[in-house]
């Protein structure tokens, strides 16, 4: 089970579940629809192992779906261009907060993963220092996604956006 938090429109869960169909994938959005959107592409797709939860994520959702989840169950979470949430303040609902990461820990198995891709290097710098700090391996970091040898990048709406305006797109596999 690879889960997308921030589905967005779908491009992307949908392109992963159909290039790995031995694989489930759940996509969560709180924007209904961004969300409708995923769900009709699926749809016309007629792609089969992915499913869709309406939910804004917060601690309480996380801890309200540790049982469905069954703890350790996901094999990968993605998080793509999340909310920078650029004020000192509000730096507990950046989705690669230690809260956050202690929530995923229970959910992914023994070697699962974090993907996250981002356009903001301040979020990008926090959630490295985040990542590390948490204990958590760094297996890949991309400065410059787009202009690397990194193979398969599947894109999303955000990313194709960004790049084409030039800017760099960061990402870390954690």
């Amino acid at each position: 089970l690879y889960v997308e938090i921030g589905c967005g429109k779908g491009d992307f869960l949908n392109e992963h579940a159909i290039r790995d169909d031995k694989s489930n994938f759940l996509g969560i959005e709180v924007q209904k629809t961004a969300l409708l959107i995923a769900m009709e592409k699926a749809k016309s797709k007629d792609v089969g192992n992915i499913f869709f939860l309406d939910e804004l994520v917060s601690d309480r959702l996380l801890e309200r779906y540790e049982g469905i989840f069954k703890n350790n169950l996901i094999s990968g979470i993605f998080l793509n261009f999340s909310d920078p949430w650029p004020k000192k303040r509000h730096h507990k609902r950046r989705l690669t907060h230690p809260n956050f990461l202690a929530k995923y820990n229970k959910l992914l198995v023994e070697e699962g993963e974090i993907h996250f891709k981002t356009d903001n290097r301040g979020l990008f710098e926090y959630s490295l220092v985040s990542f590390s700090q948490y204990g958590m391996k760094l297996k890949g970091v991309w400065l410059d996604l787009h202009a690397s040898d990194f193979e398969d990048n599947v894109l999303t709406e955000y990313e194709e956006k960004f790049s084409s305006k030039g800017q760099v797109i960061y990402r870390v596999e954690a």
